[in-house]
């Protein structure tokens, strides 16, 4: 039996070993460390990424895969939901760093089941659900970032504190229900940043922008 960490990485100041730190610095005993990297995770289901596709001929019965967090395995709530479940048929357990979910089919108790299976469908959601406020986010904070260079000359303000990284970390976090103080410690982002990224994404992910970070 083996630990396996699964890492996405699809932009410049994210990496596999951030991760691996990440998830060692939680208390798991990591065997091996599979990546993807610049690969998107909205675009792109697990199974047709290069690395992906290697957790499903790797991962045997009694394994557990390791993620960041549900996002990781999969481009949407069909694909993340899809792949967890054939994971736990398969008899691994799927758990997560963050907020330490634990995903797995060796219960046999119907209502046991049941509320697993909905906790899966409302991860798959939120995670989904993450993903689109991260884009619209981007999306606007590029177009604040626009909006205000004058002259092509932009006022760049104070640099931001926190990467690209921290902030779809905080992103992911708030939706699943972390209070700001537990972020904070945990991501070593200061509660200002946190309770900013929380209150006002777009200008959030504009600072990052106008610093190309």
């Amino acid at each position: 039996m083996k630990t396996v960490l699964y890492a996405r990485v699809s932009t410049k100041d994210q990496t596999a070993a951030h991760q691996l730190t990440q998830a060692q610095g939680a208390g798991f005993a990591i065997d091996e460390v599979v990546s993807d990297e610049g690969v998107s995770g909205v675009t792109t289901r697990l199974a047709d990424r290069p690395q992906g596709r290697r957790l499903f001929d790797i991962l045997r019965e009694g394994d557990t895969l390791l993620v960041r967090w549900v996002d990781r395995l999969g481009r949407d709530y069909e694909d993340v939901s899809d792949n967890i479940r054939h994971f736990m048929r398969r008899g691994v357990v799927v758990r997560t760093i963050i907020n330490g979910m634990v995903f797995d089919g060796a219960t046999q108790d119907p209502m046991q089941r049941a509320v697993r299976d909905a906790l899966i469908g409302f991860m798959a959601a939120l995670s989904q659900a993450q993903a689109e406020a991260t884009k619209e986010a981007r999306r606007a904070g590029i177009a604040y970032a626009k909006a205000n260079d004058t002259d092509g000359a932009k006022f760049k303000g104070r640099k931001p504190s926190y990467s690209r990284q921290q902030l779809e970390q905080v992103q992911a976090m708030l939706s699943a229900g972390i209070s700001v103080t537990e972020i904070s410690r945990a991501i070593s982002v200061s509660r200002q940043s946190v309770i900013r990224i929380r209150t006002d994404p777009a200008s959030s992910v504009a600072a990052l922008e106008r610093w190309g970070l």
